[in-house]
């Protein structure tokens, strides 16, 4: 069987170092809030190229506290509007309903996944605080006319780059350093994993990210003294201590990503299958690789009769969700059809090109 991602092969790529650094915590005798945070944080912000990085405890809680603190900054305010791609996975819907905010769904462009920039204007309104951009299966959100209306219309623009770990624009620059504040993942699944939850928000705001840290130690900046009323959202030092070994392979598993992803653009020949449109390579941190298929489910039974592993992203989308009823009736057609025809084919650091041209040659020789 060919794994859609074995996380136990992935580890294994830097086994000895992931071992070395968890002990090397163990040993410490100290596992919150140590030097192992200090130093992640550090490296991470030179890294993506921001002037600070606060570690929390997941991805989601990296957005939820990028809202709250604006709150508190009084920039926003419950009720005010922030525009969001409408196929995105639900934790960027629930960072935004978490703060009392309203989501507003833009749709996105078929071809390219993101939030179609030339759509976003019409729903800005007077309540309207920020846009949010999702870098998407790895994929690049951010562009000039994004940037542009957000400077017009004086909005912040906020990144949820979970799914992005070294994606970059055309000049260089990675996304998590594009807009006001980043949110990060760094589930175990994703290009740059912890051994467990975690997450980091990423801004050159130093009320922001002091804001932000405070929210997440209970709302303290000083022992027993609490400026807010905060929740315990901390990333603990042996995840940190790990996340420092694969940022330092990072853009080496990313170029093995691009070698998959490569061969798949170049061999997959299937008048069922169809691809996004291709992005440069550089600008694809490749972590899912996305077909489109109108007989989806069809193709993943064959699929995995044959001894392949993919996976669904994401078969209800968020306004479709019964945790929204409020919700369900929205008509988003372009965001249905890719809740109803995406399958996400094997790809990652650890995959060899044999099972990649396995997967290839199934799909060729599926009958559908």
């Amino acid at each position: 069987m060919i794994s859609f991602l074995s996380l136990k092969d992935v580890t294994a790529l830097h086994g000895a170092e992931i071992n070395e650094a968890v002990s090397r915590v163990v040993n410490s005798g100290w596992y919150l809030q140590g030097k192992e945070n200090e130093k992640f944080e550090a490296e991470y912000a030179k890294f993506i190229g921001t002037r600070y990085t606060v570690g929390c405890a997941n991805g989601l809680d990296a957005l939820i506290w990028i809202f709250r603190a604006y709150i508190e900054m009084g920039v926003m305010q419950p009720g005010d509007e922030v525009i969001v791609p409408a196929n995105t996975y639900i934790a960027t819907i629930l960072a935004i309903t978490e703060n009392g905010l309203k989501p507003v769904f833009v749709e996105p462009k078929l071809n390219t996944l993101q939030i179609d920039e030339d759509k976003i204007e019409e729903a800005i309104t007077s309540r309207t605080k920020a846009i949010i951009i999702v870098h998407l299966y790895g994929r690049l959100a951010w562009n000039e006319k994004v940037a542009s209306i957000c400077k017009n219309h004086n909005l912040k623009l906020v990144e949820d780059n979970a799914q992005a770990h070294g994606c970059l624009t055309s000049d260089g620059q990675k996304t998590g350093s594009l807009g006001d504040a980043a949110g990060h993942s760094f589930y175990p699944g994703k290009n740059m994993g912890a051994l467990g939850d975690g997450g980091a928000i990423t801004t050159n705001d130093k009320e922001l990210a002091d804001v932000v840290r405070t929210l997440a130690n209970y709302g303290s900046q000083k022992k027993y003294v609490f400026k807010y009323a905060g929740r315990n959202s901390r990333l603990d030092e042996i995840q940190a201590a790990v996340l420092r070994v694969k940022l330092k392979y990072l853009v080496k598993d990313n170029e093995c990503r691009k070698v998959v992803a490569r061969y798949y653009i170049e061999h997959l020949n299937h008048p069922q299958v169809s691809l996004p449109e291709t992005l440069p390579y550089e600008s694809n941190a490749f972590h899912l690789f996305p077909i489109f298929c109108e007989k989806r489910d069809e193709l993943h039974d064959y699929l995995e009769q044959n001894g392949v592993g993919t996976v669904i992203h994401y078969p209800i989308a968020p306004h479709k969700q019964e945790c929204y009823k409020e919700w369900n009736n929205i008509s988003l057609p372009i965001t249905e059809y890719i809740a109803a025809h995406e399958l996400s084919l094997p790809i990652g650091p650890a995959i060899t090109m044999d099972e990649v041209k396995t997967v290839v040659k199934v799909i060729n020789e599926w009958r559908g």
